[in-house]
């Protein structure tokens, strides 16, 4: 669930680029090195040369419209396609495939409509449900809905994150009320276990790749918070792990080495912060309204990313893969 829009000016996006090999760097290493060697040497080189150069490249995967302005919730099943929320109307989710050809994967019970999606490792999708306060659960290789578990209490239960144990986290902001948000933990049996109240909007959520931290951010706030989290699923000693002086946010997932790529709503970039915190990139989109985002693709590193200003989706390569990557490998056959 996205903010409304913030009257900030758009941010200058800061790029960093990978260095690459010089001409002259290539040929001095070529006069120590057998031709043979060279020849093998060469060919990485120019490899890596143009991995970097396609790397954080936004560029369109679904066109614009194909969703509804509630667009959220990109997944990656274990099937390799790409889950999302609102296809055409609320209360629907669609499937997208490498093609970025989007078709209806099921409608969801009425009165329902979704915001974050996830999967396990054995391929249940887990559906935030907003109106109705619930996680519905699909049982892999159905398109049948049920009730997974009730969040009694809640505002509008907005994004969900998935550790790799199966213990699910929502967040759950109140537009309303800027100092009312909640968090929610609910552990593989169902049970739910209201972890905080007082917070601001609570909205993007995030296990990282160790499953030691959990980051949770404030949209109006601007806050991106991290709690240590132990075996048993609980937390502890929040800190702020970094706060923008402008725009929103909204979803947020980590790599496989732990940096946080944030949809920064308003602001039309995608942010990735290193685990302690500092700024390494901004990746300008063409929307300006990026409500979440996934990775998925062969290898795990292609990023998806919903526009809600579009109706959208947009892609870009990312250096590494995304923490879930290991998960959804190993949910396939």
């Amino acid at each position: 669930m996205s903010l409304p829009a913030q009257p900030h000016p758009r941010s200058s996006p800061r790029l960093w680029h990978t260095r690459t090999s010089t001409n002259t760097e290539v040929a001095a290493i070529a006069r120590q090195i057998p031709r043979s060697r060279f020849a093998a040497f060469a060919l990485i080189t120019l490899s890596s040369t143009a991995l970097a150069a396609d790397t954080f490249i936004a560029r369109d995967h679904v066109g614009d419209g194909t969703f509804t302005t509630g667009i959220e919730g990109p997944a990656t099943g274990p099937d390799g396609a790409l889950y999302v929320v609102n296809l055409g109307k609320d209360g629907t989710i669609g499937r997208v495939d490498e093609t970025g050809k989007a078709t209806l994967f099921l409608t969801l019970p009425e009165g329902s409509i979704g915001n974050g999606i996830r999967f396990g490792s054995d391929g249940t999708m887990y559906i935030a449900d907003y109106p109705r306060h619930n996680i519905l659960r699909v049982a892999p290789g159905s398109t049948s809905v049920s009730v997974f578990a009730h969040l009694a209490g809640a505002h509008q239960p907005n994004d969900i994150a998935l550790a790799a144990d199966g213990t699910l986290y929502a967040s759950d902001p109140n537009w309303a009320k800027a100092d009312d948000g909640q968090l929610w933990r609910i552990d593989r049996d169902g049970s739910v276990h209201l972890l905080e109240t007082g917070m601001g909007t609570t909205n993007g959520i995030e296990v990282s790749p160790d499953g030691q931290r959990l980051y949770v951010n404030e949209s109006v706030q601007r806050n991106v918070w991290v709690y240590d989290r132990a075996a048993d699923g609980s937390i502890s000693n929040k800190r702020l792990l970094i706060r923008f002086d402008d725009h929103g946010m909204d979803g947020m997932r980590c790599d496989a080495d732990g940096n946080l790529y944030i949809a920064r709503y308003d602001a039309g970039v995608i942010a990735v912060v290193a685990p302690d915190g500092k700024l390494l990139r901004e990746v300008p989109l063409k929307g300006r309204k990026p409500s979440n985002l996934t990775f998925g693709g062969s290898d795990g590193r292609q990023v998806f990313v919903t526009l809600q200003d579009r109706g959208a989706v947009e892609t870009f390569q990312a250096d590494r893969p995304g923490r879930e990557y290991g998960l959804k490998a190993s949910a396939k056959p």
